[in-house]
C-alpha cells in the first residue's frame, strides 16, 4: 500500500490529508476520484493534461475516475487568481466547448472506466429557495480567507456575490458525487477545501484533496495558457507538437517528464542521472517528445514527428531553446517582414526585406524568396535570421 501511495504522491503538490487516503485506499474498494474541468474554451492543452494524467493513475489502480465538466459553473465564471470579475460565457458556448472536451480526455482516459459527470444536471434542477439552503452553510468570511478575494477586497476592487457561489457550487459537486478523493491545481485548494467541509456537514466523510502543480508554458516562466501563446495544444499537429516539445529548454523537460510522461520515476531518475554525467539532453528530449506525439497521434505519426523534425531541424543545427513568439493579426495575415520586426528577429522592415533578398531569412529550414509574402492566421512555425537568430512563432487571429 505505502507502494501506491508513493506512486500517487509522484508529481503531486500536496495531499490533504495523506493519512486519509493511506485509511481509504486500505478499505480496498473502488474509490470515487473527481476532477472537473470548466469548458471555458474548445482545446485543452497539455497543462489541463496534468490533472487527466493523475487521474489515468488512479484508474489503472483500479479507482472510479469521474470526470466533471462543469457546465453549470462556466456560466457563473471561476473567478480564482482573477483581479477583475471574470465574464461568463453563454450557455451557447459551454455545450460546443463540452463537445470537444469528452473527445480529448479519452485520448488518456480509459473511456470504459470513466463517468462523464454535467454539474448542470444536479445544479439545473436545483431551485432558488435550495440554492439559497446551500448558501447559509457557507460564510462571507470564510469566502474572504480565500488569496485572491482577500486582495480584491483590501483594494478595493469589485467582488460580485456570483464569484462566492462558484467554490460554493464547486464544493456542492463533491457531496452530489460522494467524492473519496478530488483533484485539482495549486490554484484550486480553497475551492477543493470548502468541498471537504460541505461533505461534513452533508453527513459524508470528507474528500482527500490532492494538488498538482501548475505546468509552466513553452517559455518556462508563465503558466501554459493559450492566451499566453506559450502552451502545447493537445489538437497540435504532430509535427507541431513534437516541434514544440523540442523547443523547450533542458532544464523545463525535466519538470516535463515528471508531470507529462507515463514513464516509471526510476526510469526518468535513471535520465536525469545519465545527462548529470554528461549524455546529451537532446536524446531524452526526444524520447518525451515521441512519448507525448504517440498518446495523441499513435506511434506512426510519432515517427513520422521525428523524422520530419530530424530533415528540418537538426540537420539545419538549430539550437533547443528556441524562444517562442505569439503574434496576433487581422483576417488577411502579417507581411513576413513585419513578422520578423515584431518577433525581434530584426530592427526594421527594411532590413527584413534585405536579409530576405540575401537569402538569410528561412521559416522551418527552407529559404523565403518572396519580400511580399504574407503569412496567415492560425499558423505555427519556426523563423530564423542568419545563423543565431530563431524564433517559434504564431499567428492568431485578434478578435478584437
Amino acid at each position: 500500500m505505502q507502494e501506491t501511495l508513493a506512486q500517487l504522491r509522484y508529481g503531486a503538490d500536496e495531499i490533504l490529508l495523506e493519512a486519509d487516503l493511506l485509511k481509504k485506499l486500505e478499505e480496498g474498494r473502488p474509490l470515487t476520484i473527481k476532477a472537473g474541468f470548466d469548458p471555458t474554451a474548445p482545446d485543452l492543452h497539455l497543462g489541463h493534461t496534468v490533472l487527466i494524467n493523475k487521474l489515468k493513475q488512479f484508474q489503472d489502480i483500479g479507482h472510479k475516475v469521474q470526470f466533471l465538466i462543469g457546465d453549470f459553473t462556466a456560466m457563473i465564471g471561476d473567478p480564482t487568481g482573477k483581479n477583475v470579475t471574470r465574464k461568463p460565457l453563454s450557455r451557447e458556448e459551454v455545450v460546443e466547448n463540452a463537445k470537444t472536451y469528452q473527445a480529448q480526455v479519452f485520448k488518456i482516459l480509459d473511456p470504459e472506466k470513466t463517468e462523464v459527470k454535467f454539474n448542470s444536471s444536479w445544479m439545473g434542477a436545483m431551485t432558488s429557495a435550495e440554492l439559497i439552503q446551500l448558501a447559509a452553510k457557507h460564510t462571507v468570511a470564510r469566502m474572504l480567507e480565500r488569496d485572491d478575494f482577500s486582495k480584491r477586497y483590501k483594494s478595493g476592487q469589485a467582488i460580485a456575490i456570483h464569484e462566492f457561489l462558484y467554490p460554493l457550487i464547486q464544493g456542492y459537486d463533491s457531496v452530489v458525487m460522494k467524492a473519496d478523493v478530488e483533484l485539482g491545481g495549486t490554484d484550486q485548494k480553497f475551492n477543493l477545501l470548502v468541498g471537504r467541509q460541505l461533505q461534513e456537514i452533508y453527513g459524508q466523510k470528507p474528500q482527500v484533496v490532492l494538488t498538482m502543480p501548475i505546468l509552466e508554458g513553452l517559455d518556462g516562466v508563465q503558466k501554459m495558457s493559450k492566451s499566453l501563446n506559450n502552451y502545447i495544444g493537445i489538437a497540435d499537429t504532430s509535427d507541431d507538437m513534437f516541434g514544440k516539445l523540442m523547443s523547450i529548454s533542458d532544464d523545463l523537460m525535466w519538470r516535463y517528464f515528471k508531470l507529462l510522461s507515463f514513464r516509471p520515476m526510476a526510469e526518468i531518475e535513471s535520465r536525469r542521472q545519465a545527462c548529470a554525467a554528461g549524455e546529451n539532453p537532446r536524446n531524452h528530449k526526444v524520447a518525451l517528445a515521441q512519448e507525448i506525439v504517440e498518446r495523441f497521434h499513435g506511434a506512426a505519426a510519432a515517427v513520422s514527428a521525428l523524422e520530419a523534425f530530424e530533415a528540418r531541424f537538426q540537420r539545419g543545427a538549430l539550437p533547443d531553446d528556441i524562444q517562442s513568439v505569439g503574434l496576433k493579426v487581422d483576417a488577411a495575415g502579417i507581411p513576413v517582414a513585419n513578422l520578423l520586426k515584431n518577433a525581434g528577429l530584426v530592427d526594421s522592415t527594411s532590413e527584413a526585406m534585405r536579409l530576405i533578398k540575401q537569402g538569410a531569412v528561412k521559416i522551418d529550414g527552407e529559404k523565403i524568396e518572396d519580400v511580399k509574402a504574407v503569412i496567415p492566421v492560425d499558423t505555427n512555425h519556426v523563423y530564423q535570421v542568419g545563423k543565431r537568430k530563431f524564433a517559434r512563432v504564431e499567428i492568431t487571429l485578434d478578435a478584437n
